[in-house]
């Protein structure tokens, strides 16, 4: 309180206190963007900021490593059919082993609550709808880019791939797994496209449709349900994930080392950047984030919404 004489008369005039409102306009005697010193009071720094640690990254990266491959030894199988290198009957019997592996691994690696024996019939009747519909369709397949040159259509399939790569889930799985609650995002959706119509446009330059059928079954197989029975493998067994996964990368290595020196020294470095180089590099920036949290920050629910 203060008090003045101005022509003989005491004037008093009260000090204001500032409050901290949300609501209410602004407070007389004070700027709107006021604040007084307790206004940093509540800044916290780094509050959500995770130390992680370079072994873990590296284990994490090791599911990325092992899907390159896995597109790696796609490519391998598309070049030697379209080389004459592998025949049609040979395809076709990759394309069952493949699917009756991969349904086995599924059944073994799931909790016996999760599997029962109307979910096994509905993925038996699944398969066959999809193995009929795709042979159904091989003669449109066949003749679908008939008035596109080669060269296009391998570099369309490259763009292809890397959106491929780009967009899929390394997480999860492009279905739903038995048991999971988790469904396939809009991302993993649009990445399993672009691998169809990669695969469909490969299958366009082979001489027969029952080479298209096989080609097409064969990469449907993989990009649709390898993440799948790998998703399985590692909610299973994370010892058993990573040697998958070593025994894939040097498979993967070895053929295409036998194919093409430069394309092996191109899958090696990539594989070493991705597994080594990345998370050390994350590790490294790490100590440069800084985050800060106060009460500028929206508001956020703490509780969950059930209804």
């Amino acid at each position: 309180m203060e008090t003045d004489l101005r022509e003989g008369y005491p004037v008093v005039s009260m000090q204001r206190k500032w409050r901290k409102v949300a609501y209410g306009g602004m407070q007389p005697g004070f700027d709107d963007n006021h604040t007084d010193d307790s206004f940093l009071e509540d800044m916290v720094t780094n509050a959500n900021v995770v130390q992680r640690d370079l072994f873990k990254v590296m284990q994490d990266s090791v599911s990325i490593s092992q899907y390159l491959c896995i597109v790696a030894l796609v490519v391998l199988v598309w070049n030697n059919t379209l080389e004459s290198a592998i025949e049609c009957h040979s395809l076709l019997l990759l394309d069952v082993f493949l699917l009756c592996s991969g349904f086995l691994i599924v059944i073994l690696t799931a909790e016996a609550e999760m599997i029962s024996p109307g979910l096994v019939l509905s993925y038996a009747i699944n398969i066959f709808f999809f193995i009929t519909g795709l042979y159904a369709l091989s003669p449109i397949y066949h003749t679908l880019t008939r008035s596109i040159s080669s060269d296009s259509i391998w570099v369309l399939t490259a763009l292809l791939l890397t959106f491929h790569l780009f967009l899929h889930d390394y997480t999860g799985c492009t279905v739903r797994a038995p048991g999971s609650g988790k469904n396939p995002t809009l991302r993993s959706n649009i990445s399993l496209n672009t691998s169809i119509i990669a695969s469909v446009l490969i299958a366009s330059r082979l001489p027969s449709r029952h080479h298209v059928f096989a080609i097409v079954w064969f990469s449907l197989q993989v990009f649709l349900f390898a993440p799948l029975v790998t998703y399985c493998i590692k909610r299973y067994s994370f010892q058993l994930h990573l040697w998958v996964s070593v025994k894939l990368m040097v498979v993967s290595l070895v053929l295409i080392y036998r194919l093409n020196l430069f394309l092996f020294g191109l899958l090696l470095a990539i594989l070493v950047f991705v597994t080594l180089v990345c998370p050390y590099w994350l590790i490294r920036i790490q100590k440069y984030k800084f985050e800060i949290n106060g009460p500028w920050d929206e508001a956020k629910l703490c509780f969950d919404i059930t209804d």
